[in-house]
């Protein structure tokens, strides 16, 4: 029904710059929220950053003013803009979307992309 696929993810050394993409495809008018979410070993994953269809955008406090996410709804895709990156960015970036409008209909669900590795060493 929905597929994610991401993008961008990467080795980037500490204070450098990453850009990830997620683009969803299937029959498809729009999403309420999309969003990043991450998971680091041994950790649960955890929210980074969403933005609703709106334009509003929530960010964990570990990531404000260093990341941005923006969406472009004509193509159904969201972005996360990632700077200053610290050591312990180094995560599986997911895409996550959910509350999708399609041909007239609403589906509440969320659905995942498979994961991009984001790894920041020096």
């Amino acid at each position: 029904q929905v597929q994610l696929v991401e993008s961008g993810g990467g080795l980037v050394q500490p204070g450098g710059s990453l850009r990830l993409s997620c683009a969803a495809s299937g029959s498809i008018d729009s999403f309420y929220v999309m969003g990043w979410y991450r998971q680091a070993p041994g950790k649960q994953r955890e929210s980074v950053a969403t933005i609703i269809s709106d334009g509003r955008t929530n960010y964990a406090d570990s990531v404000k003013g260093r990341f941005t996410i923006s969406r472009d709804n004509a193509k159904n895709t969201v972005y996360l803009q990632m700077n200053s990156l610290k050591l312990e960015d180094t995560a599986v970036y997911y895409c996550n979307v959910a509350g999708l409008y399609y041909s007239g209909s609403y589906d509440p669900n969320q659905f995942w992309g498979q994961g991009t590795q984001v790894t920041v060493s020096s």
